[in-house]
């Protein structure tokens, strides 16, 4: 069989080399790995985020979740609490990991509340960075941060001094989606209100969020609307249930009130629908984002540090500080033990792999 499916002896030979089937070779390789991504979502306690992730995906993310109470909460800390679940839909499968930062903003004094969740993106990134430079690089499972939800209280009228110095310490790092949460609470004129205030905010502070990619020239129209209006959605303002409902007739997951229901997945009362599409479109263009301006900065200001390292204790050596004068035959054959212990060090681990797979 050819390349196309068919028999040797049918296929036609001029004009054709078979290239052309290389996308679907990508497919099939892709679709067989399956995809990995990593959501992080960020924000005050009681701003329906665990609520509007298991709305995205459809699936119960948190089932031995235990809440605090309002006493607990006085001397809670923020924590970091990553949740794996394997999604299947028509064949392909997703690895999504949500990380989840219960604690954040709920104490009277936030001045500190998000170095914890600066330390993990940038172990996660240490992490990936010590896996890629191993020699087993084959089975590298991506923890990095591809993409952040954080969540932007609808009762006030702008951002909070804590959002914006969040998201100054993180823009630089992850790729920042801001949210607008249970905007079911506000009237269509409020929430055009906010989100113009929320952006006039973002650019005046110097913010860099996630830009969504522009089209190509050749792409169809119905998409580039679809871009376009996505861009104009931003900040999203989004409420989420996963109580199903009847309405007319219809199963509808929404939120009951006595005037109504508001319905989770109809674009005219959230921006439910345009989030995900946001999120399941560009799931791709997240991850390039991430491995090649956020993941690239870290990778070379740690490269950068150990250079520098390195060559300040080089000349404290020659220097004769820290080096106890040492020469420069003794300085090469310490290197070379050095370099011996860790290669050693290395092939015991292979064996053990080795070991461990029989």
């Amino acid at each position: 069989m050819s390349e196309s499916g068919k028999p040797f002896s049918n296929v036609e030979t001029s004009g054709y080399v078979g290239f052309a089937n290389l996308p679907n070779q990508v497919h099939r390789k892709s679709v067989k790995k399956g995809f990995e991504f990593t959501l992080m979502v960020v924000g005050e306690s009681g701003l329906g985020k665990s609520t509007l992730v298991n709305s995205l995906f459809l699936s119960d993310l948190y089932p031995e979740r235990v809440i605090p109470n309002a006493v607990e909460k006085q001397t809670q800390t923020v924590k970091l609490d990553a949740s794996t679940v394997e999604i299947e839909e028509r064949g392909v499968k997703l690895r999504l990991t949500v990380v989840d930062t219960p604690g954040f903003g709920d104490a009277i004094d936030n001045s500190d509340s998000f170095s914890a969740i600066l330390e993990y993106i940038d172990e996660q990134y240490e992490r990936f960075l010590r896996d890629e430079s191993g020699l087993n690089r084959r089975n590298i499972v991506d923890n990095r941060i591809h993409c952040c939800f954080y969540f932007i209280s609808p009762f006030g009228h702008g951002l909070k001094p804590l959002d914006i110095e969040f998201m100054k310490k993180l823009h630089c790092k992850v790729n920042i989606v801001p949210v607008i949460a249970k905007a079911d609470v506000l009237t269509k004129k409020e929430i055009q209100r906010l989100k113009c205030r929320i952006l006039q905010e973002i650019e005046d502070n110097g913010i860099k969020i996630y830009p969504l990619p522009d089209c190509d020239s050749d792409e169809d129209e119905d998409y580039k609307e679809q871009v376009r209006q996505l861009k104009e959605a931003v900040p999203f303002a989004v409420c989420g249930s996963t109580t199903l409902l009847e309405v007319k007739g219809r199963k509808v997951r929404g939120r009951p009130y006595p005037w109504g229901v508001v319905e989770v997945e109809n674009p005219d009362h959230c921006d439910f629908i345009k989030l995900r599409t946001m999120l399941i479109t560009h799931m791709q263009d997240l991850q390039e984002v991430t491995q090649e301006v956020h993941y690239e900065n870290y990778r070379s200001e740690r490269l950068a540090k150990s250079v520098r390292k390195n060559t300040n204790s080089v000349i404290k050596e020659e220097n004769g500080v820290g080096g106890e004068g040492l020469s420069d035959k003794d300085r090469i054959l310490r290197e070379k033990e050095e370099e011996i212990r860790r290669m050693q060090e290395k092939l015991a681990q292979m064996q053990a792999k080795i070991q461990a797979q029989k």
